[in-house]
C-alpha cells in the first residue's frame, strides 16, 4: 500500500485542526418547495469548518475545532455537539456582542437547494488572531482552513496566524476552496445558492495564499475561482500550480475526483481519478464536507492518495442521500458496511445502514441505569380514589418524587447512573416530566395505552405526529402485554403496532424501549424467562431493534440465552433492564443476582419503592419530608442491591480466573 503522500509528524495528540465557519443550519423539513413556502425547520450544527470537525471526529479522528461562537443558546448547543461527537471544543471562542451565525436551507429538487445564510457581522467571523493558541496548534498533525475565512481582514489575520503556526511546527496545512460568492459580497444576500460567481478579485485574494497549503481540494467551479481562468479548468489548475505546490484534489460529482501532486496533465482525464459513487441525490448540501472528512480520515490513517480519495467518495455518496449536513456524515462502521459488498445506490433504503448510522455514533454513555419507574397512569389514579384524594395532587406526588431521585444522584458513584420513567400527561406527570429534563438523567416516556391488548398508543393515533414535540433525549417506552403463543389475530395486531412504533423512531431518532411482559394467564408453571426470549426473538426476526429491552425477572440461563440473542442479532443494542411487577423489595434484590449475563444493565422499578408511601401521602397520614425520606430509603436499598448483586458475582469468579 503506498502511504499518504503528505508528511504529517506522529505522536501529536490531535489529528486535524479545523478553521472557519461554525454555525446553526436549519434545514427546511418539508422537501420539493422554496424557502418561501417551507414552515418547519430542523436544527443541526452546521458551516464547513464545524461539519468537517464534526464528520472527522464522527470517523474516529481526534478533531479540533478553532472558531468563535455567540454567548447564547445557538453557541452552546453547536458546543455541546461537538464535543458529544468527541470533538475537541477548547478553541472555540466565545463572542460577548456578536450571535452565532445561522443558515437556512431547503431541499426544492434534486438540483435546487435554496440557501439563506444570517450571518451579518456573527461571531465566526470575528475569529480574534491573537487568541490563536501556538501551544494548541503545536500539538496537531493537521490543520484545515475553508476559503471563508480568507475573505475578509479579519478572519484572513487569524487564519495566516494559524497557517504561520503550523508551518514552524511541522503541521500539513489543508484548503478547502469552499467558494460561496454570497460570503465574498458578489451576490444579493438572498442568494446563497449560486456557486460560481467570476472574480479577479477573488482569485488574486486567494492567489495571495495558496503558497501555504500542503493540500488543496476544491470542485471544479472552485478551481476555477482559485485559478482565475473562466470556462478553463486546466489553465486554472496551472495558475494555481505556479502559485503552490500543494497535492490537487480535483471533486468531479458523480465522476468522483482526481489526483494531481505533480505536474498538471494536459486533459482532467489524464490525471489519476477514483471513480465516483452511484447514488440517487436528495440533497448535495454537505457533501463536499463529508469528502473532505473522509479523505481526512484516510491520510491520516496512513493510507495512500486513491485510497483515501475512495473513503472521500464513499462519504460524499452516503451524505447526498440523506437530509441534513452533519448528522448525515457517516460513522467507521457504516463505511465498513459500504466497502464489504453493500453499496447501495439508495443508502438511505439499506436498512443495515441505516441502523448502524443511529447506533454506531456518539451517543451518551449509560454503563449503569438505575431508575426510577413514576410514568404509571391507571395506578395512580386508582390509587387517588382509593384514598379519596384529588386527582390534582397525584402531579405534585410525581414532582415529590423527582426530588428523590436529585437527592439519590448526590449519593457517591451515581452521578450519570440515574433515570426516570415519567408519562408526560398533562393532567398526571408532564410537569413532573419538564422538570426532570434537563438534569443529565436518562429519561424514558410511555406511549402505551394502560393494559391494552393488543397494543394501543395512548392519547394518540399518531406516534409520528406525537414524537415530533419530544426532546430527542426521552426515550419512548413502549410496553407490550405479548406471548409468542397468542392467538395468530392477536400477534398479527400486536405486530402492526409495533412496526408503528418502530418506523416513528427511526424517522424521529428517538431511542426506543421495548417493555415485553407475558400476561400472567398465557405462562405456565415453569416458564422462567423462555416465553419473554422467544417474543425478543420473534421482534428480531421482524426487524425490529430496540435501543434497550425491559423485561421481568428470569432465571439464570434465560439472561444468558437473552445475552446470546442481542449478541447475535444486535450487537449495538444498549442492552436490557429489570421491570418489577410490584415485587417486594428483597425478592428484586434476589432477582438481580440471577441476572449475571452481559446484556444486563440495571433496573426500571416503580411501585416496590413508592406506592406504599404515596398512599400513606395521598390520604394525609405523612407529609412531604416524610414520603420523600421513605421512598429514598427504597430507592436506596433497590441501588445497593443491585450493586451489591455485581460484586459478590465478580467476587465468585475472581478466585477461580486467579487458579486458572
Amino acid at each position: 500500500m503506498t502511504t499518504s503522500p503528505l508528511n504529517f509528524p506522529a505522536n501529536r495528540p490531535i489529528d486535524v485542526a479545523c478553521l472557519g465557519r461554525l454555525a446553526v443550519d436549519l434545514y427546511a423539513q418539508q422537501i420539493g418547495c422554496s424557502l418561501e413556502e417551507a414552515h418547519s425547520f430542523a436544527k443541526y450544527l452546521g458551516g464547513s469548518s464545524g461539519n468537517m470537525a464534526f464528520g472527522t471526529a464522527r470517523l474516529g479522528l481526534r478533531s479540533a475545532m478553532i472558531s468563535r461562537v455567540g454567548d447564547e443558546q445557538n453557541g452552546r448547543f453547536l458546543i455541546d455537539t461537538l464535543r458529544l461527537e468527541g470533538c475537541d471544543t477548547s478553541q472555540i471562542q466565545i463572542d460577548p456582542q456578536r450571535l452565532t451565525g445561522m443558515v437556512l436551507l431547503g431541499i426544492k429538487d434534486k438540483d435546487t437547494f435554496p440557501l439563506l445564510f444570517a450571518r451579518e457581522n456573527c461571531a465566526d467571523m470575528a475569529l480574534d488572531a491573537d487568541a490563536i493558541d501556538e501551544n494548541f496548534l503545536a500539538r496537531c498533525r493537521s490543520l484545515i482552513i475553508t476559503g471563508t475565512h480568507l475573505s475578509a481582514p479579519g478572519v484572513l489575520a487569524a487564519s495566516r496566524r494559524a497557517l504561520d503556526i503550523a508551518a514552524r511546527h511541522g503541521v500539513v496545512r489543508m484548503l478547502d476552496i469552499d467558494y460561496r460568492p454570497v460570503l465574498w459580497g458578489l451576490t444579493t444576500r438572498g442568494d446563497g445558492e449560486t456557486r460560481y460567481v467570476a472574480s479577479a478579485e477573488v482569485s488574486a485574494r486567494l492567489q495571495a495564499e495558496l503558497h501555504q497549503f500542503d493540500l488543496i481540494i476544491g470542485t471544479e467551479e472552485e478551481w476555477l475561482i482559485a485559478g482565475g481562468v473562466e470556462g478553463d479548468l486546466i489553465e486554472s489548475l496551472r495558475r494555481v500550480r505556479a502559485c503552490s505546490q500543494a497535492v490537487f484534489v480535483v471533486k468531479r460529482g458523480p465522476l468522483g475526483c482526481s489526483l494531481i501532486e505533480g505536474p498538471v496533465p494536459d486533459r482532467i482525464d489524464d490525471a489519476p481519478t477514483v471513480m465516483g459513487e452511484r447514488v440517487e441525490v436528495l440533497n448535495v448540501l454537505g457533501a463536499g464536507d463529508a469528502f473532505a472528512s473522509g479523505l481526512l480520515a484516510g491520510l491520516l490513517r496512513g493510507k495512500s492518495l486513491a485510497e483515501s480519495a475512495a473513503i472521500a467518495n464513499a462519504c460524499g455518496a452516503i451524505v447526498v442521500s440523506r437530509h441534513g449536513c452533519a448528522p448525515a456524515m457517516p460513522t467507521r462502521a457504516e463505511l465498513d458496511h459500504w466497502f464489504s459488498g453493500h453499496r447501495h445506490t439508495r443508502p438511505d433504503h439499506d436498512a443495515a445502514l441505516s441502523h448502524l448510522h443511529r447506533v454506531s455514533r456518539a451517543r451518551p454513555a449509560w454503563p449503569e441505569l438505575c431508575v426510577l419507574a413514576y410514568d404509571h397512569r391507571s395506578q395512580f389514579e386508582d390509587l387517588a380514589h382509593e384514598t379519596g384524594a384529588p386527582l390534582e395532587r397525584l402531579r405534585t406526588l410525581k414532582r415529590l418524587i423527582n426530588e428523590v431521585v436529585a437527592d439519590v444522584e448526590r449519593d457517591e458513584g451515581n452521578a450519570g447512573r440515574m433515570g426516570v420513567l415519567i408519562d408526560g400527561r398533562r393532567d398526571l406527570g408532564a410537569e413532573a416530566l419538564h422538570e426532570a429534563t434537563g438534569r443529565g438523567w436518562w429519561i424514558g416516556r410511555p406511549i402505551e395505552l394502560p393494559g391494552s391488548r393488543p397494543l394501543r398508543f395512548d392519547g394518540t393515533d399518531s406516534l409520528a405526529t406525537e414524537l415530533q414535540h419530544w426532546p430527542l433525549l426521552h426515550t419512548v417506552k413502549c410496553l407490550v402485554f405479548y406471548h409468542p403463543d397468542d392467538a395468530q389475530s392477536l400477534r398479527d395486531e400486536q405486530d402492526a403496532w409495533l412496526r408503528q412504533v418502530w418506523t416513528a423512531t427511526r424517522a424521529s431518532g428517538h431511542e426506543l424501549l421495548l417493555e415485553v411482559i407475558p400476561p400472567k394467564d398465557t405462562l405456565g408453571p415453569d416458564d422462567r424467562g423462555q416465553a419473554v426470549v422467544r417474543a425478543i426473538q420473534h421482534f428480531y426476526d421482524m426487524g425490529i431493534k430496540p435501543e434497550w429491552w425491559k423485561v421481568g425477572a428470569m432465571s439464570r440461563a434465560n439472561w444468558e440465552a437473552l445475552d446470546a440473542l442481542v449478541r447475535d442479532r444486535d450487537p449495538w443494542c444498549r442492552g436490557a433492564v429489570i421491570l418489577g411487577l410490584s415485587q417486594p423489595l428483597e425478592q428484586l434484590v434476589e432477582a438481580f443476582a440471577e441476572a449475571q449475563a452481559p446484556v444486563v444493565k440495571g433496573f426500571m422499578i416503580g411501585r416496590t419503592v413508592w406506592a406504599a408511601p404515596a398512599r400513606a401521602w395521598l390520604r394525609g397520614e405523612t407529609d412531604d419530608r416524610t414520603f420523600q425520606a421513605a421512598v429514598a430509603q427504597s430507592f436506596r436499598a433497590l441501588v445497593a442491591g443491585w450493586r451489591r448483586s455485581r460484586r459478590a458475582e465478580h467476587e465468585a469468579v475472581a478466585p477461580q480466573s486467579a487458579t486458572a
